[in-house]
């Protein structure tokens, strides 16, 4: 139960004292003498019978409504107390004396009590209680990105590694929803394209094979816009995290096309696809035939890391093409993983590799 639906149900609680009447400063009948039971009170004009059910308001009998004057819990919250002898009187509660939350239009301020659980001296923090080797178990902490150390309530995780597992999912979750921002897209000059997915997020996490295969709109614009044949042609791909080709593409695109102009090879017309998986690279190979296709995408988002894009290459990708005929450089974010601008020259590196060899994947490993 919220704080709105709290506020409403002491209203109406109050409201019913006030009309009832019933509550501290109400006079009883004596209890009869046989029954121990208050007598019935002789029919009275209204107004005069001050305990039965047709009795007006306690406002309109001078009375003072049945509100807890010294109960300080109503006066922390912003409830009335009882008005002093003397005070205009009404018959319901106005809402500015009620909890904010309650009052439409009227802005609420909330504070948050308790530190960022993500911030880093949180997230390493041993949480075993009386470990064997303090010292080890922070070095083993800081050794990887797993959860370990975390410590435990009973047989339940405890609260503080809890509230760090939910904002991490949190964070994953916003990664995967999200679509990348139209701004940088248009920076880049980059035109966006589709795959046959047409239900939005849900259909391209449960449809992963519509993903990787390009509409027939898509198919007619890239094949206006792009070059063929070209040495290297860039695709970058939302994938699974819009938030790492936010975090990555500004670096790692122009050393892409800066590189390979500088080293005399020919670099295609860089798009954007929606809803984009790995495989979409034999649709885009068979329209455009380059000899290097690079794409550049989102990795499915961890919990605490959301911005780590990869990037997939292929020597003249084709129909039936699977992740063996493909290499792939991981992990491209900053603080910790590979850095944009060093992956972007990784992945020319690669590619001149593939095109010395004329082959990618497994049978490059051989090489």
């Amino acid at each position: 139960m919220d704080d709105v639906q709290i506020a409403f149900i002491a209203e109406a609680v109050i409201r019913e004292i006030a009309v009832s009447g019933a509550g501290p400063g109400v006079d009883a009948a004596p209890p009869g003498p046989s029954s121990g039971k208050p007598e019935a009170s002789p029919r009275a004009p209204l107004g005069e019978d001050r305990g039965g059910p047709l009795s007006p308001p306690r406002e309109e009998r001078g009375e003072t409504p049945a509100v807890p004057s010294g109960d300080s819990s109503f006066r922390a919250k912003g409830y009335p107390a009882t008005p002093s002898p003397g005070a205009p009187l009404s018959r319901s509660v106005p809402p500015e004396s009620l909890h904010p939350a309650a009052v439409p239009g009227k802005a609420v301020e909330f504070a948050v009590d308790l530190p960022d659980p993500t911030a880093p001296e949180f997230r390493s923090r041993p949480r075993v209680a009386d470990p064997v080797h303090p010292e080890g178990l922070k070095a083993l902490i800081a050794s990887t990105t797993a959860r370990i150390g975390v410590g435990r309530s009973g047989p339940r995780v405890g609260t503080k590694p809890l509230l760090l597992f939910q904002a991490d999912h949190a964070t994953t979750q916003d990664a995967l929803f999200r679509e990348v921002d139209r701004r940088l897209l248009d920076e880049l000059g980059l035109f966006t394209v589709q795959t046959r997915i047409t239900g939005g997020k849900q259909e391209y996490l449960l449809r992963p094979d519509l993903g990787r295969q390009l509409n027939d709109e898509a198919g007619r614009i890239v094949g206006e816009r792009c070059a063929k044949g070209r040495n290297i042609q860039v695709v970058v791909g939302d994938g699974l995290s819009a938030a790492a080709i936010e975090a990555n593409l500004r670096q790692v695109l122009p050393i892409l096309e800066q590189g390979a102009r500088s080293t005399g090879l020919t670099f295609g017309t860089p798009f954007f696809i929606r809803y984009c998986r790995v495989g979409v690279m034999n649709d885009i190979g068979a329209l455009l035939e380059p000899d290097v296709l690079v794409l550049l995408i989102g990795e499915r988002p961890g919990l605490g890391r959301a911005d780590s894009m990869s990037a997939y290459m292929a020597y003249r990708p084709k129909a039936g093409d699977t992740d063996a005929d493909r290499d792939m450089i991981c992990n491209i974010f900053e603080r910790g993983g590979t850095n944009p601008l060093e992956a972007g020259a990784f992945v020319l590196q690669l590619a001149q590799r593939m095109l010395e060899h004329r082959v990618s994947g497994v049978g490059l490993k051989s090489r």
